[in-house]
């Protein structure tokens, strides 16, 4: 242990996270009456607020509200799927039923300001009333008005709106002290919030249908203007369209044209192919000549001829007259094939050329249908543009109208999304006050306040309550506690029993002091405190008592010289003692006194000076503590208080040991601490504290004495 530790630094250090739920129980154990005090006081008022309450009773109107449709013949029969809008829909008709306006309808209905049950309020609107109007009548009408307006927040404060959850379902509850009043006003806010909603979708109703006249006016007279300026256009600048989705007529033949001269090119191509292979060699492999019959026959007649005159040339010669005649038929036969191959050829070149001219002739009417249909479309570009303005003013006339005739049909209807579907009844027994939730309410809330009032008060409590406190304010090592005496018990009553908790203590206290030092008890001890009535006097009368029956000499020395109390408590003369012995009027033999049969040796204090620090801080004091050291093994001082007196600090600072009395539940940190650092800079020798008056209640019995106690209890 550090014994000359700064104060406010604890030997051990602890997490200051970790939750010591045993010390919140001692916390509580130790201020129970306190807990117990306010619990009770809790209840009580809890009891009185329920006795005293006036009864209200509660009736309920159950409403079920559907979502609101935006078409209402759309989809006749047909719900809408949910969508995350429900949650807004349904919250804006709580509020609706929770509106002023509403208020004021239910108030109007049920002619509240006639009632008994309001009069106060209306009393209290007719006095404002007379205060604004500085003595002048107020007029029938809007005194009404005031009268109703006041009643409209008393009115609010006992209506409670309750969903019910995962349903369409809502309850209007009303609280009132009549239950008739309560099912009467119940019922008319159900009744009001539908008449309300039917009158909302009228208006809204109304309104769009006057809304919407006056744009079909507007686009009607739009679309009329829009149809003419097309007409005129298509007039003026002679435009005829077959119809809407086709092109124009020069369009159509251009389109037409354009068809025939593919195929009029492809006709030429062929016959340009055909007319190439006709100029080509003898023309016999014209496709024309190959399949003409004539050609063929002629063909077959020549082969038979040529083969006969080649056959009688083995016979006959050359200019044999049949022979002569034959090859003549030869010829002919040559002539005429090649009569038909011209022909043929012919024929193959005027069908090119004829393909060839309808190509050209299509060709130079194409080339000037394209200028037509140039100046055309450009002629139908503002046209078009007038077409289509005049196509959207039909759309949304149209749109517009089949708009007003639904809205025409919906106003009609007179469909409504709220209904009644438990209408309200006065209820028989009264919702409130509920007394026994109530009392346990009051009971819970007492407990909680209880501990509340406790853990305050203990956190407020800038006392030493225990050891621990002692050592983390402190800083330094505690030596004990001593218990706290019963009401009627001295120290002396507790000395006496050597098994007592309070005897237990100071004998633990003098095993501490044992490992004070390294040579064992301290030779001179300098017992103080912070302050007047901590326990100094017993303490040293208890320790030198305890030391004592060690077999060790020990000399007590009351060295308070401003309060001293060795003499009353050991019943010795104070006529000459340590005030005699610094001054030089005695010597130590003269004020030394021996009690209970020399059990113990004292210095009691002796004539008060008037001036204690002039004696403490002469060089007789530290002589006189050498010389006493010589004869006695340990010599303990009753000193003064530290704070606010010189005597203290003067005696310390000669004393081989201090250690500090500290008063449980009475001394405050602050007056520790600065005791502690008064002592420190006179240099004195702090061994540790000790904490006096410690209760035990509230299981800290490890820092306390109850195993002899307990024991002797059990004998």
């Amino acid at each position: 242990m550090n014994a000359f530790a700064e104060p406010g630094v604890a030997t051990e250090q602890q997490d200051d996270d970790q939750i010591n739920l045993v010390e919140y129980w001692n916390v509580l154990r130790r201020r129970w009456r306190l807990l117990v005090g306010t619990a009770v006081a809790t209840v009580f008022i809890a009891l009185v607020f329920t006795l005293l309450a006036t009864p209200s009773y509660r009736a309920a109107t159950t409403l079920q509200i559907e979502r609101d449709t935006i078409k209402v013949v759309a989809f006749e029969g047909l719900e809408p799927s949910e969508s995350p809008l429900d949650r807004d829909f349904y919250q804006t008709q709580y509020e609706l039923l929770k509106s002023r306006s509403l208020a004021r309808r239910v108030i109007e209905d049920l002619k509240l300001v006639g009632d008994p049950a309001y009069a106060k309020y209306v009393e209290s609107a007719d006095e404002d009333a007379e205060r604004r109007s500085d003595g002048k009548a107020v007029p029938e009408g809007t005194l009404r008005q005031l009268r109703e307006e006041a009643l409209v927040d008393p009115v609010l404060e006992s209506l409670g709106i309750e969903p019910v959850r995962n349903s369409r379902l809502v309850r209007v509850n009303f609280d009132s002290p009549d239950p008739q009043m309560a099912a009467k006003v119940a019922n008319a806010y159900a009744a009001g919030f539908v008449a309300s909603n039917l009158e909302r979708r009228f208006q809204a109703s109304s309104y769009a249908k006057k809304y919407l006249e006056e744009r079909l006016a507007q686009l009607k007279d739009k679309l009329e203007d829009s149809e003419k300026q097309v007409v005129a256009f298509s007039e003026q600048e002679q435009i005829v369209s077959v119809s809407d989705d086709k092109p124009s007529l020069d369009a159509q033949s251009l389109g037409d044209l354009n068809t025939a001269l593919a195929t009029a090119q492809a006709a030429r191509m062929k016959a340009e192919a055909l007319w190439r292979g006709a100029n080509q060699g003898d023309g016999m492999a014209l496709p024309q000549v190959v399949a003409n019959p004539l050609i063929q026959k002629l063909r077959e007649q020549k082969a038979g001829m040529e083969a006969t005159y080649q056959n009688s040339l083995a016979t006959f010669k050359p200019d044999y007259p049949n022979m002569v005649q034959l090859h003549q038929q030869i010829a002919e036969a040559n002539r005429q094939i090649g009569a038909e191959v011209a022909n043929i050829r012919q024929a193959v070149r005027i069908d090119y050329e004829a393909a060839l001219a309808q190509e050209n002739l299509l060709k130079s009417r194409i080339a000037a249908l394209k200028g037509d249909v140039l100046n055309l479309q450009g002629r139908s570009i503002q046209y078009n543009i007038l077409k289509r303005e005049a196509e959207k003013n039909r759309q949304l006339y149209d749109a517009l109208l089949q708009r007003y005739k639904e809205i025409g049909v919906a106003g009609g209807i007179g469909a409504n999304n709220i209904s009644v579907i438990d209408v309200a009844t006065p209820p028989m027994k009264a919702n409130s006050p509920r007394r026994l939730l109530n009392l346990a309410i009051g009971m819970v809330l007492g407990v909680l306040l209880g501990v509340l009032v406790v853990f305050v008060v203990h956190y407020l409590d800038n006392t030493m309550r225990d050891p621990k406190s002692l050592e983390e304010a402190a800083g330094l090592a505690v030596l004990g506690a001593i218990p706290r005496l019963g009401e009627n018990e001295t120290a002396q009553q507790a000395a006496s029993d050597l098994r007592s908790p309070f005897s237990e203590a100071y004998r633990s206290v003098r095993t501490a002091l044992q490992f004070a030092t390294v040579r064992g008890l301290p030779g001179t001890l300098l017992i103080t405190s912070a302050g007047p009535s901590e326990g100094k006097s017993t303490t040293a009368l208890e320790l030198a008592q305890n030391i004592s029956q060690l077999g060790k000499r020990v000399l007590l020395v009351d060295a308070d010289l401003r309060g001293a109390s060795v003499h009353k408590t050991t019943g010795l003369p104070s006529a000459k003692g340590l005030s005699n012995l610094l001054s030089g009027a005695c010597t130590l033999d003269e004020v030394v006194q021996s009690w209970r049969n020399g059990a113990l040796d004292v210095i009691t204090s002796g004539p008060l000076p008037p001036n204690p620090p002039e004696l403490l801080g002469g060089a007789a004091l530290p002589k006189l503590l050498s010389d006493l050291r010589r004869s006695y093994d340990v010599v303990i001082l009753d000193g003064p208080p530290v704070l606010g007196l010189a005597d203290a600090p003067l005696l310390a600072n000669h004393a081989e040991a201090t250690m500090l009395v500290v008063a449980a539940q009475a001394t405050r940190v602050e007056s520790l601490q600065a005791a502690i650092r008064r002592l420190q800079f006179s240099r004195a020798r702090l061994i540790g504290a000790l904490l006096t008056r410690f209760s035990m209640v509230g299981g800290d019995e490890y820092y306390g004495y109850g195993y002899g106690a307990h024991a002797s209890k059990a004998k």
